[in-house]
Parts: structure tokens; C-alpha cells; sequence
């Protein structure tokens, strides 16, 4: 599964290009809490929903969302975990290079 040699690293390096955009990271952060119509997830990443539909549109070709249609309306979700764990680890290591002490290593309620 992990060979070095085989496709799978080529495929990787594709998601990671894929989630390189701040917008993406974004609508993966906002959609870890469930389904969203394009409308909502545009208000919660300040962008407009033509700007987002496009970005929507290159995560479901990396098969990191999944659109359901309801009349005239998108709605979209995670199409599973992973992808939200790999953000949720970038933004980890984002607390890293910002903070002295990330909030993802401070155990709530031992005061530090």
C-alpha cells in the first residue's frame, strides 16, 4: 500500500496540490460539520458562491466532496474523514510555526 515506486505517492502529491488553496482548506474546514448548500459555504469563506462553486467543482474531481442536488440547490459533504484529517493536521502544524505554544497541545483546564 505505501510503495515507495507505486502510484499512490503521485496521487498524494495530486491531493496535496488539490487542498493547497486557502479557500479549499476553508470549505474542508467548514463542511467537517456536515452538509452545506453552496450558499452557506460561501458566507462562511467570505468568497462568493460562483467563486466557491468553482472550487467545489476541483474537490469533487479529486473525489474530496460529493454534491446532492435538492430542486435548484447543491449541497455538498465530505465524501469521507480524510480529507478533513489532513487539513485539521496542516492547520496543527500551522499552530506551530504561528505559536509559541499551539492551542492543540493546551489541555483545557490545567492553566497553561
Amino acid at each position: 500500500m505505501f510503495d515507495l515506486e507505486g502510484q499512490y505517492a503521485d496521487f498524494a502529491a495530486e491531493v496535496f496540490t488539490l487542498l493547497s488553496d486557502p479557500t479549499r482548506v476553508r470549505i474542508v474546514l467548514a463542511l467537517r460539520g456536515g452538509e452545506l448548500a453552496v450558499g452557506e459555504l460561501a458566507k462562511q469563506v467570505g468568497k462568493s458562491p460562483t467563486v466557491v462553486s468553482q472550487h467545489l467543482a476541483k474537490l469533487r474531481w479529486g473525489k474530496i466532496v460529493a454534491a446532492r442536488q435538492e430542486g435548484n440547490r447543491a449541497f455538498y459533504a465530505l465524501i469521507d474523514e480524510h480529507a478533513s484529517e489532513l487539513v485539521t493536521q496542516a492547520v496543527f502544524q500551522a499552530q506551530h510555526v504561528i505559536d509559541a505554544a499551539p492551542a492543540h497541545h493546551l489541555r483545557a483546564g490545567d492553566g497553561s
